[in-house]
Order: C-alpha cells, then sequence, then structure tokens
C-alpha cells in the first residue's frame, strides 16, 4: 500500500496531461516515500483519457479512473478518494495552475498531525471583477459560517489523512467545502499560501455563472454543519412557531365572535385567512422535519450510492512483463 495518493481530475486537459505527470513524478520520486497517482478522466472528449491509458502503460503507480461521462469536478474527486489507497491524499487540478513542487509542504504540515491541509492562494492574478471579489466574499462568508478559519475555500489543492476524506460524503459542488464538513468531523485544520499562476495551455472551464453557484452552497453548508443529523430541530421550530401564531390568531377571532358576535369573516376575513394558512404551514413544515429525521436515520443505516459512475480502470500489473489491466 502507498503512503501517498495524489488523485487528480481532469476533463478535456489534454494539452496538461503529460507535463503534469512529469512533474508529478519528478517530485514524488524526490520526496522518496512511496505513492501512486489517481488520475481521473471526467467524460474527456478530446485525447485525454487516451494519453492517460499511455502513461499507466508505462507506469504501475498510476491508476486511470475513467468515468462513463462528464459528472463534474466534486464527482470526479470523489472517485478519486475511493480508488486512492494512501496513507495520505493530496488533490490538485489537472490545468497546471497548481504547482506540484508545492506538494512536499502539504505533505510536512499532515506529518506534523493536522487532518487536512488547504492552500491559500494568497497574491491571486485572477480577473477582479469576476474572480477575486466574488471569491473574497463567498471566503469570508464561508469562515463565519463554518466556524473554520481559513481564507480559501475554493481551491481544489488540498492534501488530507485517508480517514478524514473517506468520512466525508461529496455530490454537487461540495468539494470546495471540504474543510467545513471536516471541521464537523473533528478534524484539525491548517492553511498553507500556494503560487496562483495563469494556465499554460488549454481553456478554463471556470465562469462567473460558477460563481454564483457558491453562494447557494453556502446556504446549505450552513444547513449541514448545524442541523445534518437533527433537521427537525430546524423545521419543527419554524413549524411550532407557524403553529403558536396560527393558534393565537384563531383563538383571538374566535373570543371576538363569541363574547362580541362579530362576522369574523366580513371584518376580519384576511387575518382569518393568515391564520388558517400559518397553522397548515406549520404542520407541513413539522412533516418535513420528521421526513428528515427519517432520511438521516436512512443515511446512517444503508450505504449510499456514489455520484458517478465507473467506465474502467486501468493500471499496468506489477510484473516483468507489460499488462494492462482493464476493470469495468
Amino acid at each position: 500500500m502507498p503512503k501517498y495518493s495524489i488523485v487528480v481530475p481532469f476533463h478535456n486537459e489534454e494539452e496538461n496531461v503529460t507535463a503534469l505527470y512529469d512533474r508529478l513524478k519528478a517530485v514524488m520520486e524526490h520526496v522518496g516515500d512511496s505513492f501512486e497517482l489517481v488520475l481521473v478522466d471526467d467524460g474527456s472528449r478530446d485525447r485525454t483519457y487516451k494519453l492517460l491509458e499511455e502513461i499507466a502503460a508505462v507506469d504501475s503507480r498510476v491508476l486511470v479512473v475513467k468515468l462513463r461521462r462528464n459528472f463534474g469536478q466534486t464527482s470526479a474527486l470523489a472517485a478519486g478518494f475511493d480508488h486512492a489507497q494512501g496513507e495520505f491524499v493530496l488533490a490538485m487540478d489537472g490545468d497546471l495552475q497548481h504547482d506540484p513542487l508545492e506538494i512536499p509542504n502539504f505533505l510536512e504540515k499532515l506529518e506534523e498531525g493536522y487532518d487536512v491541509v488547504s492552500g491559500w492562494r494568497k497574491q491571486r492574478i485572477d480577473n477582479f471583477v469576476l474572480r477575486r471579489f466574488p471569491s473574497r466574499c463567498a471566503n469570508w462568508l464561508m469562515a463565519k459560517l463554518s466556524g473554520v478559519d481559513i481564507h480559501d475555500f475554493g481551491t481544489t489543492y488540498k492534501a488530507y489523512r485517508r480517514e478524514v476524506i473517506q468520512n466525508i460524503p461529496l455530490y454537487g459542488e461540495m468539494h470546495r467545502f471540504i474543510p467545513a464538513l471536516a471541521s464537523w468531523y473533528g478534524a484539525t485544520i491548517c492553511e498553507i499560501p500556494i503560487k496562483n499562476v495563469h494556465r499554460e495551455r488549454g481553456k478554463s472551464h471556470y465562469g462567473i455563472g460558477r460563481t454564483f453557484r457558491v453562494f447557494f452552497d453556502l446556504l446549505t453548508i450552513r444547513f449541514l454543519l448545524k442541523y445534518m443529523t437533527r433537521p427537525l430541530h430546524f423545521f419543527g421550530s419554524l413549524g411550532a412557531m407557524s403553529i403558536v401564531l396560527g393558534g393565537a390568531v384563531s383563538v383571538l377571532l374566535a373570543g371576538l365572535k363569541i363574547f362580541t358576535q362579530q362576522h369574523v369573516m366580513d371584518q376580519h376575513g384576511p387575518l382569518f385567512v393568515i391564520a388558517g394558512v400559518a397553522i397548515l404551514a406549520g404542520i407541513q413544515l413539522l412533516a418535513i422535519g420528521l421526513l428528515g429525521e427519517l432520511q438521516v436515520r436512512h443515511y446512517h443505516t444503508n450505504n449510499h450510492r456514489a455520484p458517478y459512475a465507473v467506465d474502467r480502470l486501468v493500471r499496468l500489473r506489477a510484473t516483468e512483463e507489460p499488462n494492462l489491466l482493464h476493470e469495468s
């Protein structure tokens, strides 16, 4: 079993695959301990998978995970983490914007005892309006909502202890919030500065639309961190408040009807409707909370489905004769 696993997702990165492999191999061989490269093809339409397969054909330390279609970066990372065997797992992008020469800095912090080591693009060179300013706002909000005091949640360049990352379910676009989710499990987290360099080759897959989605994910993460195992506390509280409010208004209207003989529907029709809607909404919120509790119970008693589908695994057998191992 290797000591280190380097997980790299690729999507249409044919111009960067070979160069990144050469740099990773040189750095990890200099580190000296056993390692593996888990290279995930996330449904590329160019020659990315072909190049990855050629690399796996000559290096038994390389495992190629080919997904059936483009599932997204989070799912590709989840596939890589699930197939990584190392004691320590490091993740990075496949576009050469993460410098492999900085890997020893991550590994040094893991050896010191930290569970998660997060990269911090301290000196960013992205467009200020489209990337840096929205990212700064999102990172500030995330730090406040999660209680994890780091500056850069968005970068993929992070290192983990294997037992920590395997306890975190990844889906949607949650990979950027791994430190926040890890903190819920009691993980120790630190941050180290990393370089932020321009893409050398190929086309960026990031856009302003992705930035907007981050803000919606913030709401999800806040809810997960506080109410992941007790959703009834959230929905039940809102439901109870709504029922109490509607009930109080209903009692008031009933009192007016009984003691003053007023025509409630004629004189207080809108208030009567509001009371009825509040009571009904409260009952629905309580029901949602109970359904959430059932989902939590189901999550903790059954195996959850992976957010990706593997087409094949490719690794060179460790024998004298080159022989590719394909698994569907």
